[in-house]
C-alpha cells in the first residue's frame, strides 16, 4: 500500500464522516470530530482489505470497499452513541 493510497483512504473517510451528518436523519448523537475520526479509521481498514483482496493501485472497487465500511461504522456507531443514560444498575 502506497503513501498515495493511505492519503485517498483518508479523504474518503473523513468526506464520508461529514457527509454523514446531512444524510442520517435527526439530531446527530455523536459530534462531527467522531463521525469524521470514525469514517478515517474505516476506510484505511477498507483500504487494507481491498489491498490484501488483491485490488492494486486506484481502484473504483477499491472505493467503493473504502467508502462502504466507512459509511457502515459511521452509522453503527452514529446509532450506538446515545445522550439517554439509564439509571439501572
Amino acid at each position: 500500500m502506497t503513501s498515495a493510497g493511505i492519503a485517498t483512504a483518508l479523504a474518503v473517510g473523513l468526506a464520508v464522516g461529514a457527509l454523514s451528518r446531512l444524510v442520517l436523519p435527526g439530531r446527530p448523537a455523536a459530534p462531527l470530530w467522531l463521525t469524521m475520526t470514525i469514517g478515517a479509521v474505516a476506510s484505511l481498514l477498507g483500504a487494507i482489505t481491498a489491498w490484501l483482496a488483491g485490488v492494486q493501485g486506484f481502484s473504483l472497487l477499491g472505493l467503493v470497499v473504502q467508502a462502504g465500511l466507512a459509511a457502515v461504522a459511521v452509522v453503527i456507531v452514529v446509532a450506538t452513541t446515545g445522550k439517554e443514560r439509564s439509571d439501572s444498575l
